[in-house]
């Protein structure tokens, strides 16, 4: 079985390599697949601190919109995209150092609205100082290709994906996971709960923020603001509480129905397709408590039974 797994996602990691070089790979196919990695890896990082951690974060959009900005500001200034992009995720982690000693203090609602709070604070000071559109260059724009764009997002996906799983498997992982369970029975046992919180929530924003950045270089023009809206954190909560929250595999299940079903719903259901989307979150969630990893998890438990 464990074999068969690893199988499994080396044929889906080569065919996702190789979809820009099929004849289907078109432009409409490469773009819809960038928002579904973009849309899966932003879930998976804040799944790291809010489904590993079990800390609330409803200001993610901070982070994820402090990386945009930064890289898009330098790169448009001529700076190395390489460099852009790992500062993107450097000063969305530097935010989190600094704010993380006072909010981890909070517990619960309180640290979900301090975090809310922030959100909003940063999008309303973006709002004001930067209030019109950031477009590419003609230089820029002339070489836009998907196919890059594609490649980077996917890269960035596979690294968070990576990363979650790596934490199941360490003992910072399941520390974490302690915490989420519960914080003062994990003190008791020897587990620094600060500690803990805080490596999930640097980390978490430093992805989030890598997460921006490649949102940054994909998009032709967008309003500075616009990654800032708490949209991006509300989509990254549904995401992952659809998929299955604390999982490693769950945020991408929850990224697959989300841009899909968005998608079709946008294109044959234009007015109505924001409520229909929100009422089948609701009805997967009442349904499946787990998410959709919870129907995996009553297929093992019917397999194990059988036998």
């Amino acid at each position: 079985m464990k074999y068969a797994r690893w199988l499994v996602v080396g044929i889906i990691v080569v065919a996702l390599l190789a979809i820009p070089h099929l004849p289907f790979g078109n432009n409409k196919l490469l773009t819809i697949l960038i928002q579904l990695f973009i849309v899966a890896a932003l879930a998976s990082s804040w799944n790291i601190l809010g489904g590993f951690a079990g800390q609330i974060n409803l200001g993610h959009a901070a982070f994820f919109g402090l990386g945009a900005l930064t890289t898009r500001l330098m790169w448009m200034n001529e700076y190395p995209l390489f460099l852009s992009f790992l500062a993107g995720g450097l000063v969305a982690t530097l935010l989190a150092m600094i704010i993380g000693f006072p909010a981890l203090r909070l517990r619960g609602t309180y640290f979900a609205i301090g975090t809310l709070a922030l959100a909003q604070a940063f999008f309303i000071t973006v709002s004001n100082v930067l209030p019109g559109t950031s477009a590419l260059l003609g230089p820029q724009l002339i070489n836009y290709e998907l196919t890059p764009r594609y490649y980077l997002a996917l890269g960035v996906l596979v690294v968070i994906v990576a990363t979650a799983y790596w934490l199941t498997q360490t003992k910072l992982g399941l520390g974490m996971m302690s915490v989420r369970e519960d914080e003062d029975a994990a003190q008791a046992i020897g587990v620094n709960a600060f500690r803990h919180k805080m490596s999930a929530f640097v980390l978490s924003a430093f992805l989030a923020g890598v997460t921006g950045s490649t949102f940054a270089y994909f998009h032709v023009s967008y309003y500075y603001q616009f990654t800032f809206i708490p949209v991006w954190t509300f989509d990254a909560v549904l995401v992952t509480f659809v998929g299955g929250v604390g999982t490693v595999v769950g945020p991408l299940l929850g990224a697959i129905f989300f841009v899909i079903i968005r998608d079709v719903l946008a294109t044959n259901v234009t007015n109505f397709h924001q409520i229909i989307f929100g009422v089948l979150f609701i009805l997967v969630v009442l349904i499946l408590p787990g998410g959709l990893m919870e129907i995996w998890d009553r297929f093992l438990i019917r397999v194990f039974r059988s036998t």
